[in-house]
């Protein structure tokens, strides 16, 4: 079923944008790297995925970063002839480099934050590349205007915070015009990767929420890149971002990465929950580290808060100007104590939340007033509206009201600088103060504390010599809901909304002994130092590389349309099972086995009728009527059922709920190849199953001769999985002493004797040919799910014990492109029934049996 989720999904799947207009068509950039004998293809915008096995030219890794903003600071020359660069070093892409292996090459795609005018663009996007490797993204003025001041700061930075839109004045309603601005804008910047990647060789990491479906412009180009994606705002819990229409196209393309990252457990848990609850999709955790799989692929899911760059810190500690204004400041502070705020002018950073709590202090703690003051930074605004406007009056309307009420002559409790402060002036500040308050809302890391801690440990070491200043201390007044929370452990941790519990937070900060300020600051410095900005992408990076060690062993195939559009990852040996090969064979054997599963194999998944039609039943018989065939049914239903819908073949063979019962043809009785036949457990599984099933609403037990089935398909997603695990085991618990074996699988958890399983079945068939002198020289086995992978795997044992000959003709068959134990695939059930009407208009007419007429229908 195709989404809704874009106008036209053609013209998306095309690269058109016919509301938002075509750029003009400009130079392209000449490729760094190139990739002998695809080049063309990448050239076209209508080109299939590239999945060249040319080697490559390259001879050194390379890693392509893309963000929004590229890490350049633009300024017009004095003389308006033309732009000069220079690096911008308190970026976060600029920083990240130290931690990547030396030798690695790093080229940068992102935009600029100037407008630059197209009859420039070309030497600008040369000079970038020449001078910085860095790859300019000019984007539109209208694409731009509904890319980041549309769809980012109105709707996902908004709901990624958890502020929803109840109403047009409140964050706005979702407008799919804003949606398509994202798109083209993100469709833009993957033909900037495109222009100069070397898909067999770059590596890509992408960040941030700005460029969450560039991931699929880039799959659907190139099967096997090799992707990374880290975000660096929060993500919601599911129940915030399912609210969004276009949840499962950002949720699809972000799953085109191999690793995706997060600063936080509870942000990565997030994400998880909205992939089992809107995609279906379980996590696994091994050794240490947690993956997704899909479709062949396993996502890595990495958590790593970032941390700061500790060479650009001491730098500027030991600046001469930063000296000098550490100086005024404590002249200005003289027998103050000073707490100190950071934050961006933003309606989540809780500013008003914290002058609310520092007058609650004043109040309840009188011995301050005069003594205690609240330095608040606002850093300029990156965003616009009317809730910012309104948050900087109630902020200006809090200072003002403080200062009247507690202040005095030569004291304002509240200090409020509203201006761009340099890196420098902030640093002072952070080495003056005694403690550093956070109170954001949401936040998705906020470096103020890492970078307030190496401060304080700067200013303690370059003047113990001058000054007796005793232990370096700092102290930390923390949002629990900013990222870097988890990680601080010594830091006072506040729910901000509550203004009384953070007032005594900040007097408890303030008032604390030395000796303990001393053991926390120790511990902090300890991680800061440690964990920096290196450490993380460091980390990052090798998770990614391992993420990717399988990308060139395996096969690969685009499917769907849009941001449907997943790449298939299979074995290499795995394909498409081939008719005329199939037939070949199958006429040149002797003795064939031939196994088919019943549901999604023979008979739609979908299909609410079960009965097999006519043409199935036709198939079925003539090849069971074949007197060089033994042709088998193993299903996991009830004998009742399949005996009665496949009453007209006589010569066909049944194994009925896994294989439990089973028999040779119509006319032979039932065996029973469980090891035990009683079935007594059932009164002590049953009670337990009942009562998970009146505590989980829309799950259902099914009944079999030889075991219950718990069935939770129509629960709650979240609930029914939770409630499984729990079930799994109560019931291995109480059923630990009895003959069964308790298994979960797809929205199931099944009670059944020991012992049986189809591929047992398949083993037992084998072996009873062989033992009546028709070792099988060709076997057929199909089936779609997770039980029939028990008959592919006991093939391969088969053979090497002796069972199956070496030199028989094995066609083990899974429906669906999807991992399996099996070589072989086919579409669908529909053709796997062609296949099989292939096989039986094959079948010799001089070895079918003489019921063949009176079993057809």
């Amino acid at each position: 079923m195709m989404s809704r989720s874009y106008t036209n999904l053609l013209d998306l799947a095309s690269g058109n944008f016919p509301v938002m207009g075509q750029p003009r068509e400009k130079k392209r950039l000449p490729r760094v790297m190139t990739v002998p004998g695809v080049i063309s293809e990448l050239d076209d915008d209508q080109a299939n995925s590239v999945t060249s096995d040319a080697p490559s030219s390259a001879i050194q890794d390379r890693i392509i970063i893309v963000a929004n903003q590229l890490p350049v600071k633009a300024k017009r020359r004095p003389d308006n002839k033309g732009w000069s660069f220079s690096w911008d070093d308190d970026s976060l892409l600029l920083q990240l480099k130290d931690g990547l292996p030396e030798e690695m090459e790093v080229l940068y795609v992102g935009s600029l934050m100037v407008d630059v005018d197209p009859i420039e663009q070309d030497d600008v996007s040369q000079l970038l590349l020449d001078k910085f490797k860095c790859v300019p993204a000019f984007l539109p003025p209208d694409i731009l205007a509904k890319f980041y001041h549309g769809f980012c700061k109105q709707h996902l930075w908004p709901l990624f915070h958890y502020m929803l839109p109840f109403s047009t004045n409140h964050g706005g309603r979702f407008d799919r015009s804003l949606w398509e601005g994202y798109v083209a804008a993100n469709k833009i910047f993957s033909q900037r990767v495109i222009e100069v990647i070397n898909p067999e060789d770059d590596y890509v990491w992408i960040h941030d929420y700005h460029l969450m479906v560039l991931p699929t412009f880039l799959r659907r180009r190139f099967n096997r890149l090799r992707m990374g994606f880290f975000l660096h705002s929060p993500f919601p819990s599911s129940e915030i971002y399912r609210t969004l229409p276009v949840r499962e196209e950002i949720l699809k393309a972000l799953l085109n990465c191999d690793l995706v990252g997060f600063h936080t457990f509870d942000y990565a848990r997030h994400f998880l929950s909205c992939c089992s609850r809107m995609l279906g999709l379980e996590y696994q955790s091994k050794r240490g580290y947690i993956g997704l799989e899909y479709y062949g692929r396993t996502i890595g899911i990495k958590i790593m808060p970032v941390g700061i760059h500790m060479g650009q810190i001491r730098s500027v500690l030991s600046l001469a100007d930063k000296e000098w204004r550490v100086s005024e400041l404590k002249q200005q502070f003289e027998g103050k104590t000073v707490l100190l705020g950071v934050d961006d002018m933003d309606v989540f950073k809780g500013i008003n939340l914290k002058l609310l709590a520092m007058e609650q202090m004043l109040k309840q703690h009188p011995k301050w007033q005069g003594r205690a003051v609240l330095v608040q930074i606002t850093n300029p605004a990156r965003g616009r509206g009317k809730d910012l406007e309104e948050i900087q009056a109630e902020i200006e309307e809090s200072c003002k009201r403080i200062n009247e009420t507690f202040g005095q002559p030569g004291y304002e409790p509240i200090v409020f600088v509203d201006r761009p402060v340099s890196l420098c002036e902030r640093f002072a500040f952070y080495t003056i103060a005694e403690c550093a308050v956070v109170t954001a809302v949401r936040d998705g890391l906020n470096l103020t504390p890492y970078e307030y801690i190496v401060c304080r440990q700067g200013v303690s070491e370059s003047e113990s010599s001058s000054e007796s200043n005793g232990p370096m201390k700092s102290m930390l007044v923390v949002s629990e809901f900013i990222g870097c929370s988890p990680s601080l452990s010594g830091a006072i941790r506040v729910n901000p909304w509550n203004i009384e519990s953070t007032a005594e937070a900040m007097n408890e900060a303030i008032s604390m002994a030395d000796g303990e300020k001393q053991l926390r600051h120790e511990k902090h410095y300890r991680y800061v130092s440690t964990h920096d900005v290196a450490f993380w992408s460091r980390s990052f990076f090798q998770d990614l590389e391992r993420a990717c060690k399988d990308h060139f062993r395996r096969r690969c195939w685009g499917i769907g349309l849009s941001f449907g559009f997943r790449v298939v990852a299979l074995d290499p040996n795995f394909r498409k099972l081939s008719i005329d090969h199939i037939v070949s064979v199958y006429l040149r054997s002797k003795n064939r086995a031939i196994l088919l599963d019943y549901d999604g194999t023979v008979m739609p998944q979908t299909s609410h009728n079960k009965t097999p039609r006519a043409e199935v039943i036709s198939i079925v018989n003539a090849l069971s009527n074949d007197t060089k065939n033994t042709v088998f049914v193993v299903s996991g239903r009830g004998r009742e059922s399949l005996s009665k819908w496949f009453s007209p073949c006589k010569k066909l063979g049944i194994a009925a709920e896994h294989g439990y019962f089973m028999r040779w043809s119509a006319n032979d009785e039932w065996e029973i190849c469980g090891q035990n036949s009683e079935f007594g457990w059932k009164q002590i599984a049953e009670p337990v199953m009942k009562l998970y099933t009146e505590t989980t609403d829309g799950s259902n037990i099914e009944t079999k001769e030889s075991a219950l089935v718990w069935h939770h398909r129509d629960a709650d997603q979240g609930f029914g999985s939770s409630q499984a695990k729990e079930m799994l085991d109560h019931l291995e618990s109480v059923l630990a002493n009895e003959p069964v074996a308790v298994k979960s699988g797809q929205y199931i958890v099944e009670v059944k004797p020991q012992g049986v399983s189809k591929g047992l079945v398949a083993e037992k068939i084998f072996t009873t040919m062989t033992e009546r002198g028709k070792q099988a020289d060709f076997v057929l086995c199909i089936g779609d799910d997770r039980s029939d992978e028990e008959m592919f795997e006991i093939i391969s044992s088969a053979i090497s014990s002796g069972i199956l000959s070496p030199n028989t003709s094995v066609f083990a068959c899974t429906v669906g492109q999807k991992p399996s134990k099996a070589k072989y695939y086919l579409d669908d059930p529909t053709e796997v029934v062609n296949m099989l009407e292939a096989l039986a208009d094959a079948s010799d007419p001089d070895s079918l049996s003489d019921t063949a007429s009176e079993g057809s229908i």
